[in-house]
C-alpha cells in the first residue's frame, strides 16, 4: 500500500493528461446498448486519463455504497453493534445478508462487508442511519472535495433512476475522484482504507462486470450499482500484473424502464479501456 500511496501522491503534485482516447468505441457500444455510457479513468502510473461523458450526471445505484461506507468507518467505531428490525429488512429491498441476523444484529464492519461485498441494502441503510441519516454521507463527499455526488433517498428508493432525475447522482469524474481519494489516498485511516480496499476485492457482485473485462494477470477492487431503466454500474481500482493500478469509472444509463442489467457492454467498456491505456 505504501507504493500505491507514493503514485497517489506524485499524480497528485504533477497533474494528469487527459484523453479522449476511446470516444468512438464508446459512442459505438452506446448505439449497441441504446443507452448513455459515461467513462471516467486515470492511469495512476501515467497520469493519462480516457473520458466520455465524463462530467454528466448519471444514477450512481450501488456504487454510493463505497462513499457511504467509507463515511460509517470515518465516523464509526467498526466494533459497535447496531440493531435492526425485519421490518428494516424486508423495506430495504435486496438484504441477502442482513435478514440471517435480525435476532442478534450486526457490529457496523459486519454491515459495512455485507455493504460492499453482497450490495446488502438494508446494510447500508442501518449505517446511515446510525450516522444520523443521509447527510452524513452528503457531508463526507464535500470533505474529500467531492462537490458532485448527491444522495437524496434511502435504499431502495434511489433506484429509480429516472431520466432527467438529478437525484442521487454523480458524474464518472466525481466517482472516480472520490475512489482514488478512499480506496488509495488518504481519505480514511490506513487500517481502515485496507479494510475497505479488501472488501471491495472480494466483492461478490461484479465477476461479469468490470472483472470480466480484464486481461488474465489483472486484479480488480470495484463496486457495482444496478438501477431501473438497464441502468449498470461498475467503479473501482484495477492493478495490472506488475502493481500499477487504475481507478475507473463506468455507467451506463437512459435505457427502457424495465430492461435487464447489460453485464456485457461494461466488460466491453473495461476492454476498450485496456486497451487504449496499452496504445498511450
Amino acid at each position: 500500500m505504501r507504493f500505491f500511496n507514493f503514485i497517489v501522491l506524485t499524480v497528485l503534485m504533477f497533474g494528469c493528461t487527459h484523453t479522449d482516447l476511446g470516444s468512438g468505441d464508446f459512442e459505438k457500444l452506446e448505439r449497441e446498448t441504446g443507452g448513455r455510457i459515461g467513462v471516467s479513468v486515470l492511469d495512476i502510473r501515467t497520469g493519462k486519463r480516457i473520458l466520455y461523458r465524463s462530467g454528466e450526471r448519471f444514477p450512481f445505484c450501488s456504487t454510493f455504497k463505497t462513499i457511504a461506507v467509507a463515511t460509517a468507518l470515518k465516523h464509526g467505531d467498526l466494533s459497535t453493534r447496531l440493531t435492526f428490525t425485519s421490518d428494516d429488512v424486508k423495506k430495504a429491498g435486496y438484504a441477502p445478508i442482513t435478514t440471517k441476523f435480525v435476532d442478534r444484529g450486526m457490529t457496523v464492519s459486519e454491515l459495512s462487508e455485507a455493504a460492499i461485498q453482497y450490495s446488502d441494502n438494508a446494510a447500508v441503510n442501518i449505517l446511515m442511519r446510525n450516522l444520523g441519516g443521509l447527510q452524513a454521507v452528503n457531508t463526507f463527499a464535500r470533505e474529500i472535495g467531492d462537490e458532485v455526488f448527491q444522495l437524496d433517498r434511502w435504499e431502495p428508493e434511489l433506484n429509480s433512476a429516472e431520466p432527467l432525475d438529478k437525484r442521487d447522482t454523480t458524474t464518472p469524474d466525481a466517482m472516480t475522484g472520490s475512489v482514488h481519494k478512499i480506496l488509495l489516498g488518504d481519505a480514511l485511516a490506513a487500517f481502515a482504507r485496507d479494510l475497505l480496499l479488501s472488501w471491495h476485492i472480494g466483492n461478490t457482485t461484479g465477476d461479469k462486470r468490470i472483472r470480466a473485462g480484464l486481461p488474465k494477470g489483472w486484479t480488480a477492487a470495484e463496486k457495482t450499482g444496478t438501477c431501473s431503466h438497464g441502468t449498470t454500474n461498475d467503479a473501482g481500482v484495477i492493478w495490472r500484473p506488475d502493481g500499477s493500478p487504475i481507478v475507473l469509472t463506468i455507467y451506463l444509463t437512459g435505457r427502457a424502464k424495465d430492461a435487464k442489467p447489460d453485464d456485457a457492454a461494461v466488460a466491453r467498456a473495461t476492454q476498450i479501456i485496456v486497451e487504449k491505456l496499452g496504445a498511450l
